[in-house]
């Protein structure tokens, strides 16, 4: 059956639209957009010449089959590898892209989600490729797993809004969740976060959803790709849905299906 009342979240492709283009690339995003996302998220780091590129892992091998250190590499040898042949030969020649680059081909009025896997020393840079790319900061959320990391940007960036990213460890025998409802916030609290980017968990109910918004603050998901769990968040009202497959789940939601 249809997803009758609920309202449909903001759909967000998780490093684009991953499951079928090679992840944190101009392809992948092009290709969630063309979907009909309503945003995209990407992972972003520093390279050893203090630029800004999109990438995940602390290291390239996984996705460009040639295993380097980026904190210790420069964007001239990074922009030299193949980032999507891992993905399938039609994707030969895909190139890592800079920040400045993704920013430059956002479509007007769709969202923004930019994590961030460095440390301070990328807040600098960041804030001249924001300012320079004339994008509003409402259409840009800032994204991390560091909750000091957090406060900083708010300090330093306080036109930004800024999310904490969480995730959680679910202990069966006493059915005890860390961190708990209460630490997740004191925890955006203390760093001046105004939201939670949550992980696809039990965790987030419909009591958390509450509290959180009573505290006024923003809540988004991550990653959902299938659609009982994507309805269950549209339940509770969460203000985006991170997928891998935007185009699929946004269809499934509005049919009412739930296969694969």
């Amino acid at each position: 059956m249809p997803t009758d009342n609920l309202k449909l979240p903001l759909i967000i492709g998780h490093r684009g639209a991953s499951r079928e283009a090679p992840e944190n690339t101009l392809e992948s995003f092009r290709l969630a957009w063309e979907q009909g996302a309503n945003g995209i998220e990407a992972d972003f780091r520093l390279t050893g010449d203090g630029q800004i590129i999109c990438m995940h892992d602390v290291t390239s091998g996984r996705t460009t089959g040639l295993n380097l250190k980026i904190a210790d590499t420069t964007l001239k040898e990074l922009r030299s590898l193949d980032a999507g042949l891992w993905k399938g030969p039609e994707w030969r020649g895909v190139k890592i892209p800079t920040l400045d680059e993704v920013l430059a081909v956002i479509p007007a009025g769709t969202r923004f989600f930019i994590e961030l896997k460095s440390g301070d020393e990328i807040i600098a840079p960041l804030e001249k490729a924001l300012l320079a790319s004339g994008i509003s900061p409402d259409r840009i959320r800032l994204l991390s797993f560091s909750a000091p990391l957090i406060t900083l940007l708010k300090e330093r960036l306080p036109d930004w809004q800024a999310c904490w990213l969480c995730d959680y460890r679910h202990t069966l025998l006493s059915n005890v969740w860390r961190p708990s409802h209460d630490k997740v916030i004191e925890t955006l609290g203390e760093s001046a976060a105004d939201g939670l980017a949550s992980a696809n968990s039990a965790f987030l109910d419909a009591d958390m959803v509450k509290r959180l918004r009573e505290l006024g603050k923003e809540i988004h998901v991550w990653t959902v790709d299938r659609p009982t769990d994507a309805r269950k968040f549209c339940a509770v009202g969460v203000d985006s849905i991170m997928t891998n497959r935007p185009g699929w789940l946004r269809e499934k939601l509005t049919k009412g299906e739930d296969r694969p």
